[in-house]
């Protein structure tokens, strides 16, 4: 392996892919939210170009949207990443729940499980969402303020992270002679208390296999503060070099105050690559699947979180500023970031309002098209200029997509020295390049197995 600094590269599994017209050219489409075999497919697929780790989004809230126009996120991701987890062996299984709404004793044993059950490679994505249909699904008239949101996600971490702990392997004696299967003195109960949350007791899934990678996806102040503080590794959403290096460079700083090592939280923004063998053939692919879109649907997308009419735009014309401006003490704290980032790129490149429809509108994550080449020397600049330490693949169909990544662009990397060509460990944690997890004081450290 070079030493020189290496790609880190995950895959956000969606039915038929992150463009919102994939669907269109797939085969019995109907079945795809459900289809566990298509997923079987894509993992084993990811898994073959050794990549990092699979990533299941969720929206917990019900039924949304998103579903009338495309494949939606249909299954359960637990549920879905203990099946990929059989037929897989080495690649990482990234599950995503609320940290709002529920228990958080729940949640623990699932991701505990559901790492024992993959021999090690799970991973829990912590989200804070409380959009509309999430609130009514859960019951809940009313979200809850930016502070004390992130309060309840942090009191839910800390119950879920100190569960984790509370089962140590050590305290698995099987002492036959002493007629003691679990010694008593060597479990570490949690007692926490907190506004939201309260939770008593051992989990009853032991530790066992290194403790689970923990993911968190947002954006804002609060939330970066809260991922250099719990995450091992932050999503987010950068789209230009500048501000993924500010981005990178905060988040790291964030790390550090909180007396963590920056090296061991790790920044990975999203990234959708669409290939072509000449760059010339990568933007007819991209321009035939724009053809494919709702270009109402999305300009009703782009009315919605800009917080004007439809009739405010003209699709030849660039984004209305001023009226953008004039609406923006009306935007909801969750979609400021998204729509912040598409006024500055449109402005910046002088986008008109269709160029904007169509540069990943409803995916928000950075679009590049071109030769494996140009994308992979792309992935290495930002790498080496600290605005990443890799990326989260949206790719735009699958899984015929990932198949062109995994044959075309992950050689390259390969090739450069920057990406593994077998994996090397068995968790998780060590695809990463992560220490092996050491308890909180007090509490006894599980061992890499």
């Amino acid at each position: 392996m070079s030493n020189l600094k290496q790609v880190h590269l995950g895959v956000n599994v969606l039915a038929s892919g992150r463009h919102d017209a994939a669907w269109k050219t797939l085969p019995h489409p109907e079945k795809l939210p459900t289809d566990i075999d298509t997923f079987i497919r894509i993992a084993q697929i990811a898994e073959r170009g050794k990549i990092d780790a699979l990533f299941l989004a969720e929206n917990a809230g019900g039924f949304r949207d998103e579903g009338l126009h495309r494949p939606w996120r249909a299954l359960d991701p637990i549920v879905l990443h203990a099946a990929l987890s059989q037929s897989t062996k080495h690649i990482g299984v990234v599950a995503t729940t609320t940290s709002l709404f529920g228990h958080p004793y729940t949640i623990a044993r699932q991701i505990a499980s559901l790492n024992h059950v993959s021999k090690g490679r799970a991973a829990w994505n912590i989200t804070t969402g409380q959009a509309a249909e999430v609130l009514e699904a859960y019951g809940v008239e009313k979200g809850f303020e930016q502070n004390d949101r992130y309060l309840r996600a942090s009191e839910f971490t800390e119950i879920v992270t100190r569960l984790w702990d509370s089962l140590p392997e050590e305290a698995i004696v099987a002492d036959v002679a002493r007629h003691v299967f679990v010694d008593e003195e060597k479990l570490q109960a949690v007692n926490f208390k907190g506004k939201h949350f309260s939770s008593s007791g051992v989990l009853q899934t032991p530790a066992g296999w290194q403790r689970p990678v923990i993911f968190q996806a947002g954006q804002s102040e609060e939330s970066k503060a809260f991922g250099a503080r719990y995450a091992d590794a932050l999503f987010t959403g950068q789209r230009t070099l500048e501000n993924g290096k500010k981005f990178y460079r905060d988040t790291k700083g964030l790390a550090r105050a909180f007396g963590r090592d920056p090296s061991q939280f790790l920044v990975i923004p999203g990234l959708f690559p669409i290939l072509g063998s000449t760059e010339a053939e990568a933007l007819r692919h991209k321009r035939e699947l724009d053809e494919q879109l709702d270009h109402e649907f999305l300009l009703e997308e782009l009315a919605r979180f800009t917080r004007l009419e439809v009739s405010d735009f003209d699709l030849n014309q660039p984004l209305p500023f001023d009226k953008i401006e004039a609406a923006s003490s009306s935007v909801p704290v969750a979609l400021r970031w998204h729509r912040q980032v598409v006024i500055n790129e449109a402005r910046a490149k002088g986008l008109t309002t269709r160029e904007v429809l169509l540069s990943n509108l409803t995916g928000g994550h950075r679009a590049i098209v071109g030769t494996p080449e140009q994308i992979a020397a792309n992935i290495l600049e930002w790498l080496d200029n600290d605005a990443a330490d890799g990326f989260n693949l949206n790719v735009a169909i699958l899984p015929g997509g990932l198949e062109d990544i995994v044959d075309h662009l992950i050689p390259v990397l390969q090739k450069a020295g920057r990406f593994r060509t077998e994996y090397t460990g068995q968790t998780l944690r060590e695809h990463l390049g992560l220490k092996p997890y050491v308890a909180r004081s007090g509490q006894s450290a599980t061992r890499a197995a």
